[in-house]
């Protein structure tokens, strides 16, 4: 034991100063040094141990309390073969009772050739245990934000491609042949498309598929609904915001053109913006980059535009309510699509299609519809376009308590087909509108509201409402 004292003492300043904690060991496993730092961290002084072995002291138990003897104590085995040894993920024990994590060095140390003993350097672990479990549970938390940001964008993808992404792409008749081909050409090129057509027959199914097919496809289509926002709120919506840079903006936002970098950008219902949206619009079209609300970094983008309307934009340029130079930058490649009752013959394929997601959707064993319902639906003259045959077929299918589809309900009652004709299309969608509201007790919003039967957003239906002057029935 002199001799290991010795050796320790010519070192005893610096293993005093040092941070670990440090014993020293004869081969009968008894304290020969104890420094400072061991002291601090154990509690226990070294008068108390000195002499001592201090196994049973501060290395008794496991950190589950479980007996941890002497003889598998890697401290001692160090003195008995001599071999190093550095371990984690034990603990010592404080005189108080309670324990710590601690990652130690047995070192073994000699003298003329022969093993006179062992030195054990040890520290508290606790802090870097608890960063490490923070760091752990801020990567779960980081994980879990991705797994739900991911889950949000198939929500946002599934919203998109919700059941009817192919029924209104379903037909033969010449002229949507003829819209098809049209594109399947425009999709392998990046330019500007403008998708004109009455509501509900496809558009957004149009700008879905041109965007599918083209080199974009793994990237994002970001849909924006230009009815749907003011002008002070449009800027924000498209272009985000900077934390702070108005009241409630409690954090900085991506904005619409931002989301679609890389992708497509889906301005649907273009025809609805107002004059100072649509300058605002041109700016970032014409220059692809923009700043965020509040900011002034430049943020530059790389989107392909695709817009629809249902309103006739070169009229309104003549009248002044639309900007020429947007018109002429969205109208590169215009496709028109055609009105249902200019494509009855594709009623029995859409039929099909639509019944088939309708009988998957609703867990119902429809097979198909009567040859005589398909006449009758083909002496209506389809006002709401495909988006109203669905909602026919709906409650149709809903009804049916056999296997083919027979066509009960009077939907033709308000809209004689021998006036229909000598209707405007403002008459006709007036009509229309009417006619759901009734059927709706002249609810507007929620589930069983006009809005949710139309498929459009409230603040578009009420928009169309005033300006169509249209009041509740």
């Amino acid at each position: 034991m002199d001799n290991l004292k010795n050796l320790l003492a010519d070192s005893e300043l610096l293993l005093n100063a040092v941070g670990e904690g440090v014993y020293g060991f004869d081969l009968e496993g008894k304290a020969v040094f104890i420094n400072p730092a061991a002291e601090r961290m154990t509690g226990w002084q070294a008068g108390e141990l000195l002499g001592e072995k201090i196994h049973q002291y501060h290395h008794h138990s496991h950190a589950d309390g479980s007996p941890y003897p002497a003889h598998e104590c890697n401290i001692y085995a160090t003195m008995q073969d001599g071999q190093e040894r550095s371990i984690s993920h034990e603990v010592f024990w404080r005189k108080d009772g309670s324990s710590f994590p601690v990652e130690y060095t047995s070192t073994p140390v000699y003298k003329n050739g022969e093993i006179v003993g062992a030195v054990a350097i040890f520290r508290d672990v606790t802090k870097q245990q608890e960063s490490d479990r923070a760091l752990r549970e801020a990567l779960a938390q980081v994980q879990a934000l991705s797994e739900q940001l991911q889950a949000e964008n198939t929500y946002l993808q599934s919203e998109i491609d919700e059941n009817w992404s192919d029924s209104g792409l379903v037909g033969q008749s010449p002229r949507f042949k003829q819209l098809l081909e049209q594109v399947s050409l425009v999709s392998k090129t990046d330019s500007t498309v403008l998708i004109l057509g009455e509501n509900g027959t496809g558009k957004e199914l149009i700008a879905r598929n041109i965007h599918r097919l083209s080199k974009r496809c793994h990237n994002t289509l970001v849909k924006v609904n230009c009815a749907a926002f003011t002008p002070s709120l449009l800027e924000s919506e498209l272009f985000g915001h900077e934390k702070g840079a108005f009241t409630g903006a409690t954090e900085r936002r991506k904005g619409r053109f931002e989301l679609a970098d890389k992708g497509t950008l889906f301005l649907d219902e273009v025809g609805e913006l107002s004059l100072e949206a649509q300058s605002k619009l041109l700016r970032v079209l014409q220059e692809q980059e923009f700043e965020r609300v509040g900011g002034n970094q430049t943020i530059n983008v790389d989107i392909r535009v695709i817009a629809a309307t249902n309103k006739d934009l070169l009229k309104m340029v003549q009248q002044g309510e639309f900007r020429m130079d947007l018109y002429y930058r969205l109208n590169v490649f215009p496709l028109t699509m055609p009105a249902l009752r200019e494509r009855l013959d594709d009623l029995p394929l859409l039929c099909h299609n639509i019944i088939s997601e309708l009988a998957r959707k609703l867990s119902k064993p429809i097979k198909g519809i009567s040859k005589a319902s398909l006449k009758r639906l083909a002496t209506y003259h389809w006002p709401g376009n495909i988006r109203e045959l669905q909602n026919v077929l709906e409650r149709e299918v809903i009804l049916s308590q056999s296997s083919l589809i027979q066509i009960k309900q009077d939907f033709q009652a308000n809209l004689d087909a021998s006036n229909f004709a000598q209707l405007t299309l403002a008459e006709m969608e007036r009509s229309y509108i009417e006619q759901v509201l009734e059927q709706c007790s002249g609810k507007i919003g929620g589930s069983n509201g006009a809005a949710k039967l139309l498929d459009l957003p409230e603040s578009t239906l009420r928009s169309k409402m005033k300006k169509l002057g249209i009041t509740r029935i």
